[in-house]
């Protein structure tokens, strides 16, 4: 087995141009390589509209990792608007995916996975979501998987022996602090794009993890009558 995860996008549009990402994670952490950026644009230094919630010492890291490995996703798609039609090809090690779609929509899947694995200490809490990374999500689909893994974290802290936090409010906290850093993003995108396909792209990103903590209780409410067999005494006639 490899010593890295591969994800694959392809974006073909109906004039037949194809763009091609690859994103190679390291197996052991899910993080991907911090790309060398030279000459570094001003947009991704890290003291360029910093995120309020930022961990990273700027003497340590003069550029935003996240930016870093951005910079060519950026490049890519400056010139492009965000309603415009494109397939997508998304091809993991188990399986493809495959959507017609808008162009900002189909991005937004790309950009959660660099946001996410790119060594941000706020963004890394929503990074184990990407070894079963699932393109395209619905609202639904991400948050009851956002909160599947965050209940599975507590059972890893658990079982370390450190101290846990069952209840809905540290996850409704952690995705708090994922806004301050997409809030923040927007802005670095706005002043490295020309067109707005790639700041629609995290902003179709950023509201579905505003979204997110706001309906994961309803949906906890809708999921329950599936979870009966565990929930209920086992029927004696079964």
């Amino acid at each position: 087995m490899s010593d890295s995860f591969r994800i694959e996008y392809r974006f073909e549009f109906p004039d037949g141009e194809k763009k091609d990402f690859r994103i190679d994670l390291d197996r052991s952490n899910l993080l991907m390589p911090v790309a060398e950026i030279d000459p570094l644009p001003s947009w991704a230094t890290i003291d360029f509209e910093t995120c309020s919630v930022c961990k990273l010492d700027p003497e340590k890291h003069p550029a935003c990792p996240i930016a870093l490995n951005m910079v060519s996703l950026v490049d890519a798609f400056q010139d492009f608007f965000s309603y415009e039609e494109v397939s997508v090809t998304v091809t993991i090690e188990e399986r493809s995916y495959h959507k017609e779609t808008s162009l900002q929509f189909g991005l937004s899947s790309l950009v959660g996975i660099i946001m996410v694995s790119s060594g941000c200490p706020t963004m890394e809490l929503l990074k184990p979501n990407v070894r079963f990374h699932l393109p395209f999500s619905s609202l639904e689909e991400m948050a009851y998987r956002s909160f599947t893994m965050y209940l599975l974290g507590q059972f890893y802290r658990q079982r370390k022996g450190l101290s846990t936090n069952w209840t809905f409010e540290d996850f409704e906290e952690i995705f708090n602090q994922v806004g301050e850093v997409n809030r923040a993003f927007s802005a670095r995108l706005l002043a490295a794009s020309k067109k707005d396909a790639n700041i629609n792209a995290l902003v179709n990103l950023h509201c579905l993890g505003e979204m997110t903590p706001r309906v994961v209780p309803e949906i906890l409410d809708e999921m329950e009558k599936y979870f009966t067999a565990y929930t209920e005494p086992a029927n004696a006639s079964s």
